[in-house]
């Protein structure tokens, strides 16, 4: 049992769409994430996934509209709906997924899959 400082951990990485495990509770995995650019739509079939915004602003596309979330506000995407993220800037966002979900869902893997995340 440690506690997370946030900032630091941010400052340990500087890539983009790779997503950084930072802690677990119960059967979800605690990632750090930094985003700039467009990420691909997708989907998880069996699982909700939950975006909180630690810095910057970061938009979700939804097939019938877009939310805008702030430093300080999170969404919870429900399993099965269709999502696509994107930052016009560099965003820092914590997210919870179930431990071993791939980023990219159900899309076909690509350069922003990453199917095995590091621990920092």
């Amino acid at each position: 049992m440690e506690k997370v400082n946030i900032a630091e951990k941010l400052n340990r990485f500087s890539d983009h769409w790779s997503p950084k495990i930072v802690g677990e509770l119960d059967d979800y995995d605690i990632k750090l994430v930094k985003v700039q650019g467009e990420f691909v739509w997708h989907k998880h079939d069996d699982e909700d996934e939950m975006f909180l915004v630690v810095d910057g602003q970061l938009n979700i596309d939804f097939r019938d509209r877009t939310e805008t979330l702030n430093a300080g506000e999170f969404l919870v995407v429900p399993k099965g709906v269709e999502h696509k993220p994107h930052a016009a800037n560099e965003c820092a966002a914590l997210v919870m997924e179930r431990k071993g979900v791939v980023n990219t869902g159900d899309a076909p893997s690509g350069e922003l899959t990453r199917d095995r995340l590091d621990r920092i």
